[in-house]
């Protein structure tokens, strides 16, 4: 059964770096859009990426702006998130998931499905 795999997760200091990746266990990853997601402690999950199919599109939520950075290399089977000027705020469990839909607009968590387990993301000095 297909899996999303995600590591590179870790310990970062404030305006730190972590490049996380996001594999496919079982198969290859998904032909079609994927998302970064992530989830504090307390708080519903969020949006944070999303790029499409070909990776010709990305998208963005808000905390992420001007920030991350999501790419695709299809030979390495692997979707990366590129966290800059890391924020203790930032600090979460980020997932990966694809999605049946288009990347575009708000990035919906329920529109997405065969999640990972996640890889911890703690921004602290």
């Amino acid at each position: 059964q297909l899996q999303l795999v995600e590591s590179g997760g870790g310990l970062a200091q404030p305006g730190g770096s972590l490049t996380l990746s996001c594999t496919a266990s079982g198969g290859s990853l998904p032909s079609g859009p994927i998302g970064w997601f992530r989830q504090a402690p307390g708080q519903e999950r969020e949006g944070v990426a999303c790029i499409s199919a070909r990776g010709t599109y990305t998208n963005y939520g808000n905390p992420a702006k001007g920030r991350f950075a999501i790419s695709r290399d299809s030979a390495k089977n692997t979707v990366y998130l590129q966290m800059s000027s890391l924020k203790p705020e930032d600090t979460a469990v980020y997932s990966c998931a694809t999605t049946d839909y288009i990347c575009s607009g708000v990035i919906v968590p329920s529109l997405y499905h065969t999640w990972g387990q996640g890889t911890q993301v703690t921004v602290s000095s």
